[in-house]
């Protein structure tokens, strides 16, 4: 029997969506099952963009330039410049989601056997985009008792060998919500031109940030043009999730050059999503400033409560909408599952996203979870209320 690759036996399975089939066996016994494990927003999408979509008047569904619509980019370098970020059209290739952005970066930059350095916790498929571009992790660790700030800059250093070629970054973070300072990014900044490295920084959840934080781009810092890859994607900003556009942004001309080939080989972002997301940029204001709102609010619900409950620790997200919440047990892989498999209060359950996933240092993570508030409030109240008496069974069974 013919066998698989290598690379595909290594291909980590997904944290966040592994214990699936536990919670369809939980909703087919009539448990409600809330759902803190995954960062899909239950915001509405602007109805700019879907009658965009609605409206367009296509008689052939052709192949789009393989950069995107020339007309979106012109458009979403407008929108960034409009931001303070000196990106132009040329500067930007059109994505089908973050998700191809950062595998574009990668093959751009990396080859079979280099490294990357990226601060833990960290969004859990980066390392499976790793494994499938042939690059080793390394990681720095972060922890909560500083909110998961950028590990000092001497621990990236002592970690940098003739093999690392980047550093990437989550700002916003996923899953830790940390938003990095404009001070820690000068300090990346200077570490990258010193041994000579890229910086890629995921960014796909840059209007959200709280409290009068502000987000500070590896695109706007000075003397970092050769060095810096951004990634985006309209999922998180616009609730379009299921539109799956992106995009790589770097003033790098090699580095664009090399990352068009790579658009090439798989030929055109989704047209229907691009005409959905270029009409997305003209969602007023407004729409994000009660977004801020509502989901500042929702974390605000979240922390509190959960701080309610004995022996579990919440770091307070400065942006994103997820947090890193360490619970008094040993395996909080098991006790998610168990939550799905065994347990109900009043018929109802919560699945949350067990942090282990969220590390590659073995061991490290185990008794914490992402929870994403992307709930209503009172769905929030409820969860807390429901994970409370659920710590009290287990660690009493």
């Amino acid at each position: 029997m013919p066998k698989v690759s290598n690379k595909g036996q290594q291909m980590p399975e997904s944290p966040i969506r592994k214990l699936v089939p536990y919670s369809e066996m939980a909703k087919k016994k009539g448990h409600k099952v809330y759902h803190l494990n995954i960062g899909q927003p239950d915001i509405k999408t602007p109805e700019v963009a879907l009658n965009a979509v609605k409206n367009a008047n296509i008689e052939v569904l052709e192949y789009s330039h393989s950069a995107g619509f020339e007309s979106y980019r012109n458009k979403l370098a407008a929108y960034y410049q409009k931001h303070g970020l000196p990106i132009n059209s040329a500067d930007i290739i059109i994505t089908t989601g973050g998700s191809e952005a950062l595998l574009f970066a990668m093959g751009s930059t990396m080859d079979q056997g280099d490294e990357i350095i990226i601060p833990e916790p960290f969004y859990a498929n980066y390392n499976g985009f790793s494994t499938a571009s042939g690059v080793k992790v390394v990681p720095v660790i972060s922890g909560i008792e500083t909110g998961f700030a950028l590990p000092p800059i001497s621990d990236f250093e002592k970690l940098i060998t003739p093999k690392t070629k980047a550093i990437l970054i989550c700002n916003p973070g996923n899953p830790t919500g940390y938003l990095y300072s404009k001070e820690e990014i000068q300090q990346l900044a200077e570490l990258v031109k010193k041994h000579d490295l890229f910086l890629i920084a995921d960014e796909v959840y840059r209007e959200f940030a709280y409290d009068g934080y502000t987000h500070h781009s590896v695109m706007n810092v000075e003397g970092l043009e050769e060095h810096a890859i951004m990634i985006d994607s309209v999922s998180k900003r616009y609730s379009m999730c299921g539109a799956r556009i992106g995009c790589i942004v770097s003033k790098n001309k090699e580095v664009m050059a090399t990352a068009m080939k790579f658009a090439q080989a798989r030929l055109s972002p989704p047209t229907y999503a691009q005409i959905a997301s270029e009409a997305a940029l003209d969602t007023p204001q407004s729409y994000f400033d009660d977004v801020i709102t509502e989901y500042k609010d929702r974390r605000d619900t979240l922390v509190s409560e959960l701080n309610k409950i004995e022996g579990v620790t919440v770091a307070n997200p400065k942006g994103a909408f997820y947090c890193i919440a360490k619970l008094p047990v040993k395996n909080a892989d098991d006790f998610a599952q168990w939550l799905l498999e065994e347990y109900d209060f009043n018929g109802e359950t919560v699945m949350v996203a067990p942090a282990a996933g969220f590390y590659s240092t073995p061991g490290v993570g185990l008794d914490e979870i992402r929870i994403a508030y992307v709930l209503k409030k009172e769905d929030l109240i409820k969860s807390v209320q429901i994970l409370k008496e659920a710590l009290t069974a287990y660690n009493n069974k």
